[in-house]
């Protein structure tokens, strides 16, 4: 293994997620190269952070990105084509924000603009998780202490932004990807994964059963399972050409 090509890898968190939600996964990851966090928390635009990103990011890398995080990971694979070597888009989607989803965002904000923001509701939270881990405690906690640590001004800078589809530019997306969906998302759906491995030039699409939105954190060694071995193929194809 230590002989293999190694590719650097920089991680995108989602929503009110921090690094924690690699951490089941970091060992895994790490076999694949070294790991960089990108940082979500400072601005309030996808293209900003997908800017801020770059900025951090290595000379070439793979990316993968969660949710939220894969929107900006798409917007870096097309602001800096060159240095993105693979990308993994997790549990995420194309699609603009619905008038629905729209007006909840809208509500959220106003109501912690005026009463203070005082974490992820537990409603919120048990809707981003498979039913039957509803009553798994130490899930719902870590969940709701990484929405602690990022606090308000992160909350109303994320969900403050107007998501807009990107599926019109999926196609100009020209580097190996791969598209990971979980079954049982109540968040994402089946026909969203499916938009992104159609829209972007030769994706792979990947479904793993018995997990809700949350991937990383309900099945870490599935979702490992179905990454790290198709990135380190990405980083020999990579180091063969360059060779």
């Amino acid at each position: 293994m230590k002989d293999d090509p190694a590719m650097d890898l920089v991680l995108l968190p989602g929503f009110m997620t921090d690094a924690d939600l690699w951490s089941d996964m970091a060992e895994r990851l790490a076999q694949v190269g070294p790991l960089t966090h990108g940082d979500l928390s400072q601005d309030a635009t996808i293209p900003a952070m997908a800017g801020r990103v770059a900025a951090a990011a290595p000379a070439r890398f793979g990316l993968i990105g969660f949710s939220m995080g894969g929107y900006v990971a798409r917007a870096v694979a097309r602001l800096v084509p060159e240095r993105v070597q693979a990308l993994v888009l997790v549990a995420t989607s194309s699609r603009a924000d619905t008038q629905a989803q729209a007006r909840r965002k809208a509500a959220a904000i106003a109501h912690i603009r005026q009463q203070g923001y005082r974490g992820l509701s537990r409603g919120a939270i048990l809707q981003s998780v498979h039913p039957g881990r509803a009553g798994d405690t130490a899930l719902v906690a870590r969940i709701r202490q990484m929405g602690d640590r990022l606090g308000g001004p992160v909350f109303l800078r994320q969900a403050g932004q107007a998501r807009e589809s990107d599926g019109d530019s999926l196609g100009a997306i020209g580097c190996p990807t791969l598209v990971v969906a979980a079954a049982q998302d109540a968040l994402r759906s089946l026909d969203e994964a499916q938009e992104l491995r159609d829209g972007i030039p030769g994706a792979a699409l990947t479904v793993i059963n018995g997990s809700g939105h949350m991937l990383p954190l309900e099945a870490p060694h599935a979702l490992a399972d179905a990454i790290v071995p198709w990135l380190r193929a990405q980083a020999s194809g990579a180091s063969t050409i360059g060779s």
